[in-house]
């Protein structure tokens, strides 16, 4: 099979950029929208999600020569899921309050778009490094994506970033009055319409700026 797509430092950037698993390919909302209320667990998704990412694709590439055409969807499934029970596995074991608070969104990792797309577009047509580029790459794009939305989420609907208090809601500023206050924290931003609406705005943004960037 011939391994003439682009180097893996092609694949890499475009995974963080043009090929942005979230804001460019629209993939994987599902854990997006969940588990950004907070950032802790936004990363600790994000970190679940790499690792099976960039194990699959390694495995996948290794194993592309000798992929029959019609079982490869089995292949690619069978080698995703076995990982994602590893980094369930070990989530459940090490870190047993954050697996409680992801939930079915750790398991369900075997059916996010974006590891099968990715054994199916690069690992199973190109080689080693390639392949472990383009997951490094769609992971730091995927992580980068659900550390803006989860950040954007906890700091205006609970007033904190990683746990830490940034301010109390509500805040008072001396020169209105301690009657008048000057921003209460939104709590609808840390519940399922805040997802939505975060992500379309910075989708929105995204958007804008890649169209700016093509019209200069």
């Amino acid at each position: 099979m011939a391994d003439n797509g682009p180097s893996a430092l092609q694949r890499f950037n475009n995974g963080i950029g043009p090929e942005n698993p979230v804001f460019r390919q629209i993939l994987g909302l599902c854990p997006t929208l969940a588990v950004t209320n907070t950032v802790s667990g936004a990363l600790t998704m994000a970190a679940a999600v790499a690792f099976v990412l960039i194990c699959s694709n390694v495995l996948i590439s290794l194993l592309r020569l000798q992929l029959k055409p019609h079982l490869r969807i089995l292949v690619f499934t069978l080698t995703i899921a076995a990982f994602v029970t590893i980094a369930d596995r070990v989530l459940a074991a090490y870190l047993y309050s954050m697996s409680r608070l992801l939930g079915p969104y750790v398991p369900l990792i075997i059916v996010n778009c974006i590891i099968i797309a990715r054994c199916e577009v690069c690992a199973a047509k190109q080689g080693l490094m390639p392949a472990l580029g383009d997951a490094i790459g769609q992971a730091t794009g995927n992580a980068a994506a659900l550390l803006a939305i989860s950040s954007v989420r906890e700091i205006l609907g609970s007033g904190k970033w990683f746990g830490f208090t940034l301010y109390q809601s509500p805040v008072h500023i001396s020169w209105l009055g301690q009657g008048t206050p000057f921003w209460e924290s939104w709590s609808i931003m840390i519940l399922p319409p805040g997802a939505f609406l975060t992500l379309g705005l910075l989708l929105g943004l995204v958007n804008w700026a890649v169209a700016k960037r093509k019209a200069a």
